[in-house]
């Protein structure tokens, strides 16, 4: 029996497009879970499909977490196929830099809709199926910032920070109020991660990425794959008695 066993498990990977969404998916696939991959970005997801098709059942359903009908309609669609769902992966993220004082409103929004409201609409979609079968595994994904921001003015994220910092919240709620239905509600805080978020901005500062490596105990950024062991844990009944809890993926950063 594998340690952490989600064979035949159907899984809901939200953002699955691109990045450590992406990666999920693969991991999830060679563990024989039954995929449904979600993003806006059809084409992306019908590529990542064709990759992955040859070890588990997969569909790609487009999804705008920022659109309460697209929601309702992609998870009917994984319904139907399926007749359930017993893992939801909540990875859809963007980050628009700026302080509170250069953010137009219109960014502030995006930022909140996608990282936190597209949480909520989701889990708003998919809960009831877990609650009808007693049984359900919801990570969510948050960030090391979170907890800690950035201080160089290029870096700066307010919205993200905030968003993210939303989403542990939202995690307890979700934790306190479902566990008595078999579901646990659990959020992850990636670290710096090279990914279609990050290639063109963070990794591409010199003077970031020296600082980073100098104050990170790993002396490094994370690794492709390195996110998945994380990943594994939540959505296995590994973790059945854990629920509500904020796991950081970061090598260290924040504890320095």
């Amino acid at each position: 029996m594998k340690t952490y066993n989600i064979e035949d498990k159907v899984a809901v990977i939200v953002g699955a497009s691109s990045g450590l969404g992406a990666d999920a998916a693969r991991c999830f696939a060679k563990e024989g879970a039954k995929l449904a991959i979600l993003a806006r970005r059809k084409e992306k997801l019908d590529t990542l499909k064709e990759e992955i098709l040859n070890d588990t059942d997969v569909i790609a359903v487009s999804c705008d977490v920022t659109d309460e009908e697209s929601v309702k309609e992609a998870i009917k669609t994984v319904i139907d196929h399926y007749g359930k769902i017993d893992i939801l992966f909540n990875n859809a993220g963007i980050a628009v830099r700026g302080g509170v004082h250069e953010l137009s409103l219109e960014d502030w929004n995006k930022s909140i809709e996608t990282n936190l409201t597209g949480i909520y609409l989701v889990s708003k979609y998919v809960v009831p199926h877990m609650i009808e079968k007693n049984y359900g595994k919801i990570i969510n994904t948050s960030s090391v910032n979170s907890v800690i921001a950035d201080k160089l003015d290029v870096f700066i994220r307010h919205g993200y920070n905030a968003s993210k910092a939303g989403v542990l919240g939202l995690t307890k709620g979700m934790a306190a109020s479902y566990a008595k239905y078999n579901i646990t509600v659990n959020a992850i805080g990636p670290g710096l991660f090279e990914s279609e978020m990050t290639a063109n901005t963070l990794m591409k500062s010199e003077e970031f990425l020296k600082a980073y490596n100098m104050a990170n105990p790993t002396g490094r950024p994370g690794k492709r794959g390195e996110l998945n062991g994380t990943i594994l844990f939540f959505a296995s009944d590994m973790s059945s008695y854990v629920t509500g809890q904020f796991l950081l993926v970061d090598g260290g950063a924040t504890i320095v």
